[in-house]
């Protein structure tokens, strides 16, 4: 189980995070939703210990340290690969500094999604960096895996099947935390959502508890952040020309 207890981050006087209490259990996959600077990123380098912050992050009770930081792996569209490498000798270097690594689903997974063996990994294109980045983590061998808009630059039949496929090879213990915008997309594979705003957690429900309501996971987005179905058009309508406006038209 992972949990973080009252996790609060500050940026020069600005608070990125504050007093964010989560439980993360094992089997579940968590979508981590809200508006840009919500703080989402900020929360998952948290968790991995990149950023010092208040508060506290335990693993079964333990903090996170060299020696069960293991059982975390991060996918980032900013990346973590190494560019020079290829997959192949990504393959090698993960086997040799992750015992846990899963060599038969690394090895599915490039299949499924074309990629080269032999290339280098800056010589992908950007989706395909992205595809590697995802194939990494998850073949890390890690209990929880943590995505930070993994997706960006694939096209939505890739996205599309890679969400099936995702679905059908995690194992019971595996726990995925992904951060990302297109809520309609990924409603139907997570079982759970998170909401941040501002740094702060407004909203935390199951699918299962959404679907009791008669709510989908759009819906409750809109509720958690009050969102106003008139915003367009009273924006469009401050751009209305001025009654008194005395140039002359074109």
């Amino acid at each position: 189980m992972l949990q973080l207890d009252s996790v609060s981050k500050s940026y020069r006087n600005q608070k990125a995070l504050q007093e964010v209490s989560l439980t993360l259990r094992p089997g579940e996959i968590v979508g981590l939703f809200g508006e840009n600077g919500a703080g989402k990123t900020t929360l998952m380098s948290c968790i991995l210990g990149y950023l010092r912050h208040e508060g506290s992050i335990t693993l079964d009770g333990a903090p996170i340290t060299r020696k069960n930081i293991a059982r975390l792996s991060f996918a980032t569209s900013v990346h973590s690969f190494f560019p020079n490498l290829s997959a192949a000798a990504h393959r090698e270097f993960y086997q040799l500094h992750f015992p846990a690594f899963r060599t038969r689903r690394f090895e599915g997974l490039m299949e499924f999604f074309e990629l080269p063996m032999h290339r280098p990994a800056r010589h992908l294109s950007t989706g395909q960096q992205n595809q590697l980045e995802v194939i990494l983590a998850l073949s890390q061998g890690a209990d929880y895996i943590l995505m930070d808009e993994p997706f960006a630059g694939n096209d939505l039949f890739n996205r599309e099947d890679f969400y099936k496929v995702l679905s059908g090879i995690l194992e019971p213990n595996e726990t995925v935390v992904i951060s990302t915008h297109l809520i309609e997309e990924i409603q139907n594979f997570i079982g759970r959502a998170v909401l941040l705003h501002q740094g702060r957690l407004i909203g935390d429900k199951s699918a299962d508890d959404l679907e009791a309501e008669g709510k989908d996971l759009v819906q409750f987005v809109k509720e958690s952040y009050h969102y106003r179905a008139d915003r367009v058009s009273r924006a469009l309508g401050s751009f209305a020309p001025d009654d008194h406006d005395d140039r002359n038209p074109l």
